[in-house]
């Protein structure tokens, strides 16, 4: 399933980060259906969650899909990846996010100049799509390579 996010002021039309007035998600299924869902008012982090629990309930990401058996056994590029599919599956994403989310994971720091270099690395093999300049460039899943989902039963 492949996200996209917007969160943009209502009155101007201009990205920014929250809060906002208005939050668009448009999720796509691997059958290449299209599901928008858009939230006008105040957003806050309880109404995101919210809807990306919207999101899971429409075929979203399981945990169960970032297991590794050993992550001490892993490369520095695998644990970069896994964070990558872990935290960032459906949503654009810098280098610092990921920087921070390492951190956090596994309790190790890491250079941002050795993030940007597997990002770098991931677009090249096509894993990872970026847009935007170099001191403002954003990442996120290619579609082909994001993981398939299960949807739940109700």
């Amino acid at each position: 399933m492949n996200c996209i996010i917007d969160v943009w002021e209502a009155s101007r039309g201009e990205t920014r980060s929250m809060p906002a007035k208005k939050l668009r998600v448009e999720v796509y299924d691997w059958d290449g259906n299209k599901y928008s869902i858009t939230f006008e008012g105040k957003v806050t982090r309880d109404k995101v969650l919210k809807l990306f629990d919207i999101i899971e309930a429409l075929g979203g990401v399981s945990e169960s899909d970032f297991v590794y058996d050993n992550m001490d056994e892993i490369t520095q590029f695998d644990k970069v990846k896994y964070i990558i599919e872990k935290y960032f599956p459906v949503v654009w994403f810098k280098s610092k996010d990921v920087a921070f989310a390492y951190e956090q994971e596994f309790g190790e720091s890491i250079k941002l100049s050795t993030v940007s270099t597997y990002l770098a690395r991931l677009v090249d093999k096509g894993f990872l799509i970026r847009k935007g300049s170099q001191n403002s460039r954003r990442y996120r899943i290619a579609t082909e390579f994001a993981k398939p989902v299960v949807g739940r039963s109700f």
